[in-house]
């Protein structure tokens, strides 16, 4: 395999499980060196530690630096970045920001409404989801700006575009889409991008578990829906695929303060996913039908059609 992104300095937050482990690993694997964040440094025994994730990018031929870091401690963060200018001399090209703590709240709070709610899920959710990033980007900013060159990265999701879970979930990821639109204005002139990115249903570790249990009894439409879309799903290193193609594109920013679709970025760049599939793509009409269940209906549509995204953009009722 071409290492593309040999000699390139990446961090990548929140890489102990998940998208940022798949991320991380698709990075190394492309020759980057890779500083992965998290707040599990040693072994746990499901391959979702900090220690475990560099072995497996150290067994792909590439190089990682795993520390310890608690993103909602403003201190770690900066010793984070200070240690990474002072080991790499003063060089970061790649800053994945997807450290999220929120996971086991969002489960806690499904179905309640924001106003029965502790005002507290507000922090859970959006302390590390969205204030960590801003912070990690103004460090990454500082580094970058003087280089003329670099690519942020908001792994972010289509929460952000429509009622997605709850409410904080959806503020903290339309505030994602916005971070990266506003600060690519204000680095276009440094040639640094930065670029919000949503991958599709992914087969995370828990999700993986979840579809190995098999459907819950009493299963309703809405659940069976977001069964076959996970089973339709992207492996967590897809969107590390993308996240890789971004980085080697010399035309980058063309790119910076958009939003982008991984499943997209697979058509565009010519990419699969580990296990040789092209994941769905909310966009193509047919893969939309079949992930709603009207799978015969799917197959009378031509792949080529697809929604168009100022008539996504108008089906957020702003205006």
């Amino acid at each position: 395999m071409r290492q593309s992104l040999s000699g390139r300095v990446a961090i990548v937050t929140g890489a102990s499980r998940g998208i940022g482990k798949g991320i991380a690993l698709q990075l190394g694997e492309a020759g980057a060196t890779v500083y992965i964040t998290g707040r599990c440094s040693l072994p746990d025994g499901r391959g979702t530690s900090l220690m475990e994730c560099a072995e497996e990018i150290e067994k792909r031929g590439g190089k990682c630096i795993p520390v310890q870091c608690d993103h909602e401690k403003d201190e770690d963060i900066k010793k984070l970045f200070e240690k990474v200018k002072q080991e790499q001399n003063g060089q970061l090209d790649i800053l994945v920001n997807n450290a999220y703590k929120a996971v086991k709240v969002l489960g806690d709070a499904a179905g309640k409404k924001f106003y029965n709610l502790p005002p507290e899920v507000w922090d859970d959710v959006n302390n590390v989801g969205l204030r960590n990033h801003y912070i990690c980007s103004v460090f990454a900013a500082r580094i970058m700006v003087p280089q003329k060159k670099g690519l942020i990265v908001n792994i972010s999701s289509p929460g952000g575009l429509n009622y997605m879970i709850n409410t904080v979930y959806g503020i903290g990821k339309a505030a994602c889409d916005r971070m990266a639109a506003d600060c690519a204005v204000e680095l276009k002139k440094d040639n640094v991008a930065f670029v919000s990115l949503w991958p599709g249903a992914v087969r995370t570790e828990n999700i993986n578990d979840m579809l190995s249990a098999g459907p819950p009894q009493g299963e309703d439409r809405d659940e069976a829906m977001a069964g076959r879309m996970f089973e339709m799903g992207e492996t967590p290193e897809f969107a590390g695929k993308a996240v890789v193609h971004l980085a080697d594109d010399p035309n980058i920013m063309q790119r910076s303060g958009k939003v982008l679709i991984a499943a997209e970025l697979g058509e565009v760049y010519g990419f699969k996913d580990i296990d040789g599939r092209q994941p769905p793509n909310f966009r193509r009409v047919k893969d939309s039908l079949s992930m709603f269940g009207y799978t015969r209906l799917a197959t009378w549509i031509p792949s080529f059609l697809k929604i168009p995204f100022w008539l996504l953009a108008a089906a957020t009722h702003k205006f």
